[in-house]
């Protein structure tokens, strides 16, 4: 069957190799159907891994499957069954698993297309434990988002901002796969968006998504925006995951005690934080990271009730290396998916 594979630093290739085995007990057997980019596929391809693996590596973080095959024990799913599989190989076992706290797994193995093989392949083993099935009537190059996409603003946004129907929120980097959804998410409770995008285009686009208010970061001061449109006050939550230029605004834009929620450090990961602005002014700063299988489940829910992401591109499994380059530079809005 046909992967695509990591043999080194921006070194990826299609290549064949051998279909897995039929589905042990508690699998079942996925023929994938399409995969979603994501910075963690261009950490990787970079070669930026964060713990040891074996190359080549079979890449792909975020897809969408049909069931082909079901192993023993398995009950739920039925042949021709598309499901969502979850890209984190945790245990199952340890508290925050039981407590469907997934992304906290104590013992996980790590993350699949990053650590372990990945799903951009033509067929695929999976715990079914670990795989949320898509509602009929998404696409797939939709579904193809929800593992990852979806559910990581879902987990940042609800779970850990605790956004509020009414709230004030400035979603950076809004022309992303993320952003696009995060201010879509935030519109559809009521919330004003302030958005940040890198060029005049990619503002106009956002502000065709919903968004109250655009400004182009490289041109103007958001920060200074957004205390203009609250009337000094703050707005309630900044959804962040852009890094080290975008710090210092994001914590000057919020109001007094209002919520930072990030999740990525694309511009860099070190940044200074004023400590007397964050005890004085009672603000909170929260880590993100990955999401559980309920986010991903209430995403693919979202999806069936008409919120969709933004693709980019619809492109062939040959061409993700040159997704993957075009991500890189930020030449893209909303999402890349590959379809197999």
């Amino acid at each position: 069957m046909r992967a695509l594979q990591l043999f080194g630093d921006r070194d990826t290739r299609l290549v064949d190799v051998p279909p897995p085995p039929p589905p042990g007990p508690g699998e079942v057997q996925l023929r994938m159907l399409a995969v979603g980019l994501n910075h963690i596929d261009v950490w990787g391809w970079r070669g930026m891994a964060f713990a040891k693996r074996n190359l080549p590596l079979t890449v792909g973080a975020e897809a969408v499957g049909e069931v082909v095959a079901i192993g023993e024990g398995v009950t739920g799913w039925r042949i021709g069954q598309r499901a969502v599989p979850y890209g984190a190989q945790t245990c199952g076992q340890c508290r925050a698993c039981r407590e469907g706290r997934d992304n906290l797994c104590e013992n996980v193995s790590g993350v699949k297309g990053f650590h372990l093989d990945g799903f951009a392949q033509e067929l695929a083993n999976q715990q079914a434990r670990l795989c949320v099935p898509v509602p009929e009537g998404i696409a797939v190059e939709d579904a193809a988002c929800a593992a990852i996409t979806f559910s990581t603003v879902e987990h940042m946004l609800f779970d850990n901002a605790k956004l509020e129907p009414g709230e004030t929120i400035l979603v950076q980097a809004a022309g992303s796969g993320i952003g696009t959804v995060a201010v879509k998410m935030a519109k559809a409770i009521g919330c004003t968006v302030i958005a940040t995008a890198g060029s005049d285009e990619k503002c106009e686009r956002v502000r065709a998504l919903g968004a109250d208010h655009v400004v182009n970061y490289t041109t103007d001061r958001f920060e200074s925006v957004a205390r203009k449109v609250t009337k000094k006050r703050g707005v309630d939550v900044v959804f962040e995951h852009v890094g080290a230029t975008t710090w210092a605004g994001s914590m000057l834009s919020l109001k007094m005690g209002g919520r930072l929620v990030t999740c990525g450090s694309t511009s860099g990961v070190s940044a200074e934080t004023n400590l007397m602005m964050l005890f004085q002014r009672q603000l909170r700063l929260i880590g993100s990271f990955g999401a559980s299988m309920r986010n991903v489940a209430d995403g693919l829910g979202k999806m069936a009730g008409g919120l969709l992401p933004v693709l980019d591109t619809v492109a062939p499994l040959e061409g993700f290396a040159d997704a993957l380059a075009r991500l890189e530079t930020r030449r893209v809005f909303g999402k890349i998916v590959v379809t197999l």
